[in-house]
């Protein structure tokens, strides 16, 4: 499609008109990004000016930044559970927003193991859609020709439930995917996908990936582009296709759907689909028996012209792998967005993962930046390029100075919006998927497990520290144990060892737990038993490298390759956790 000329933009010529207006619009905020966040803030505070939380502080109609910085705290999430809790039971006078709330997004776990609920309204989808929109006219500045085939993506909907008070709580993709924006939406040639809505509606995760894969491979030679939203859900879907190969080779083969795929709706869907073709069945066949599974991306979907997942932050750890079964595809991170918030998307989306920033939209919330180490909170356009800063957040659905919990750091400018590095998310320990450890929570998991080693043997721990395991599909935690025996005590059993890996499981947050038993995306936990002193020559290692002996702590999470071999090498059992924990989608009363 010929393009008008006077619709280009400086980020680049467009792939078409309706590409153009979206590019215009990125340039139109990012130009004006201090304008758009004084006025943003000035509508939000106008529009939820008679809620019980604003009246609190007594803003008396002010709509100006000084005024709202000098009055309204910035909090955290437990400083606003009272509210939420009391929305969640069914308060429906304007606590926090004039506007109805509609629904809970559910986020990662509190200080009580619980999943976060935040609050949000009907408007914010059009919100979330409009970032969405922005996505693909950017993609199509680096990579030419994605409306000339499809996106096999692999994308679930999660468990939900709902509050005391009716308010359905889930996962904020799940509301994307059951709403009428994602359900609905226009034909788009740039934004076609593999996978049928009946099979990502799907709430059995077996059978919806099934039917992702399947639908995947019958159109192999359409797909442009891989993806999932982490990095470790694609890894799911390559290690599900080595398990499953030879069922999809037979479905493929004879043009019948696998009988344990029950689903009314997929199977009604997949009879128009699913046709014999004996000559594809074979090829998946002679493809996928191989010891060797180097490039497999490429080699099954030989038109991938790149991958479209997060892989940074916590993500990172998977690059390897993914580097491996796509022979080195480019890795794409189009947008950062959480529960509380979209924020903002990746102009450069073809960039090393290493290099990948986010540039933030002012359009979406009100954004303050908190510098580590300090405490008084600055503008956006006011952050310094190289400094790191914890994100802070206030939105329509009235989340007030709300600090998100990510640390990131300015790497530039778009015009006067700036540019973002996710560093990591504060305080979190250990990460395979969308779970979220922290110290704290490790400490009283591994405490509770103690209890149970000296109640059964009159053993305990003596040092431990962990690490995140993502050379097994999915990724597990892996802890380290010293262990303290009495003189006369006798060795802890087998037996006893793994029934404290599951002890620790049990006392884990729920989003760890909903990992384990509904989503299948983290493995069973591993208890490493290492002989006596070894966190002594682990000290000895850290002082070898410049760390204070005065000041020296054992790390509770260790990543750096060498002190994870020389762990390993004093390792004298292994352990993993016998069952599942116990997991349902309904939230414990506090």
């Amino acid at each position: 499609m010929a393009v008008d000329s006077n619709l280009s933009s400086p980020l680049g010529p467009p792939a078409c008109e309706k590409d153009a207006k979206a590019l215009r619009f990125i340039e139109e905020m990012t130009r004006n990004a201090d304008t758009v966040q004084e006025n943003l803030l000035a509508e939000i505070l106008a529009r939820n000016a008679d809620t019980e939380y604003l009246r609190r502080f007594n803003l008396g109609g002010a709509t100006d930044r000084d005024t709202f910085k000098t009055k309204i705290p910035v909090i955290t999430y437990e400083d606003l559970q009272p509210e939420i809790q009391r929305i969640a039971d069914g308060d429906r006078s304007p606590i926090l927003s004039a506007h109805p709330i509609s629904e809970f997004l559910t986020s990662s776990g509190t200080s009580a193991g619980e999943r976060k609920l935040m609050p949000t309204i009907k408007e914010e989808l059009d919100r979330r859609q409009l970032l969405y929109s922005l996505l693909m006219p950017v993609m199509n500045l680096y990579v030419p020709g994605l409306d000339k085939g499809k996106g096999m993506y692999f994308l679930f909907v999660k468990s939900e439930t709902k509050t005391p008070g009716g308010l359905p709580a889930r996962p904020v993709l799940t509301s994307y995917y059951k709403s009428e924006h994602f359900r609905s939406r226009p034909y788009d040639p740039y934004n076609v996908y593999t996978s049928p809505n009946e099979a990502i509606l799907c709430p059995d995760s077996f059978q919806s990936m099934y039917t992702q894969i399947l639908c995947g491979l019958l159109d192999r030679l359409s797909v442009l582009r891989v993806g999932a939203v982490f990095a470790s859900g694609l890894l799911r879907a390559i290690r599900f296709l080595q398990l499953h190969w030879s069922r999809f080779a037979h479905d493929i083969e004879f043009g019948c759907l696998d009988s344990e795929i029950n689903d009314r709706s997929i199977r009604q869907c997949m009879s128009g689909i699913l046709k014999p073709d004996p000559a594809l069945a074979e090829f998946i066949r002679q493809e996928c028996k191989s010891e060797n599974w180097e490039r497999i991306i490429t080699r099954i979907w030989p038109n991938t012209k790149y991958l479209d997942v997060i892989v940074t932050g916590a993500m990172a750890q998977y690059i390897p792998t993914l580097e491996y079964y796509s022979g080195g595809l480019p890795m794409a991170c189009t947008m950062y967005a959480s529960s509380e918030c979209y924020f903002g998307l990746n102009l450069n989306p073809m960039s090393k993962p290493s290099e990948v920033s986010y540039t933030i939209m002012p359009n979406m919330a009100y954004f303050e930046f908190i510098p580590l180490g300090g405490t008084k909170a600055v503008e956006l356009v006011d952050v310094k390029i190289g400094k790191e800063y914890e994100l802070v957040v206030t939105t329509y659905a009235g989340l007030c100075r709300y600090r998100v919990g990510d640390i990131l750091r300015v790497t530039g400018f778009h015009n006067s919006a700036p540019q973002f590095h996710f560093v990591r998310r504060k305080n979190v320990l250990l990460s395979i998927d969308s779970d979220k450890t922290d110290e704290s929570e490790l400490q009283k998991a591994v405490e509770n497990a103690s209890k149970l080693l000296q109640e059964e043997c009159g053993s305990r721990v003596a040092e431990y520290t962990s690490y995140a395991d993502t050379s097994t599909i999915p990724g597990h935690y892996v802890l380290y144990w010293e262990l303290l025996v009495r003189d006369g005590a006798k060795q802890p059993s087998h037996e006893t060892v793994t029934r404290c890996c599951l002890e620790m499981e049990e006392s884990l947050n729920s989003v760890y737990r909903q990992c384990r038993v509904a989503d299948n995306s983290v493995g069973p936990l591993e208890i490493r038993v290492v002989r006596n002193g070894t966190f002594e020559e682990l000290m000895d290692y850290a002082i070898s490298r410049g760390a204070s002996i005065n000041q020296y702590k054992v790390p509770r999470c260790v990543n750096f390759t060498p002190i994870v071999e020389l762990l390993d090498s004093r390792v004298v059992s292994a352990h993993f956790s016998p069952a599942l924990p116990h997991w349902t989608p309904e939230r414990r009363r506090r």
